[in-house]
């Protein structure tokens, strides 16, 4: 494992994300209350990035396409694809591909950077 410098601290702002690319991995970095957090950056459902739109409540984040959400703490499933504007439709949308939970990565700040723990592949 090695810690990557993702993103200075003054660029996030509380109770906001940011799209970040490390190498091959796109990376989804929040400030949740006074922690921050990483996860991938694209929801497992259909791929869409996460901090275009996603919402951050009760310690969850949900895609904006379909609302399929995840807890951020530890990324489990809260809810697979359900498009509460057409629920029938979010259903068949939601079976396009097999709920998964969202990797999450460990943070931490080290001087003017919030670092993510990445695997060295």
């Amino acid at each position: 494992m090695v810690w990557k410098n993702a993103i200075k601290t003054k660029k996030l702002k509380p109770g906001k994300t940011k799209m970040v690319t490390l190498g091959i991995k796109t990376l989804m970095i929040g400030q949740f209350e006074d922690e921050y957090f990483a996860t991938e950056g694209l929801c497992r459902h259909m791929r869409w990035p996460l901090a275009w739109g996603g919402k951050i409540k009760d310690g969850c984040i949900r895609c904006p396409l379909h609302q399929t959400t995840h807890h951020i703490d530890d990324g489990s499933l809260v809810e697979w694809s359900p498009f509460p504007l057409l629920p029938a439709y979010g259903k068949i949308l939601g079976k396009l591909s097999k709920p998964k939970d969202l990797k999450v990565y460990q943070t931490r700040v080290e001087g003017d950077y919030i670092q993510v723990q990445l695997d060295q592949s």
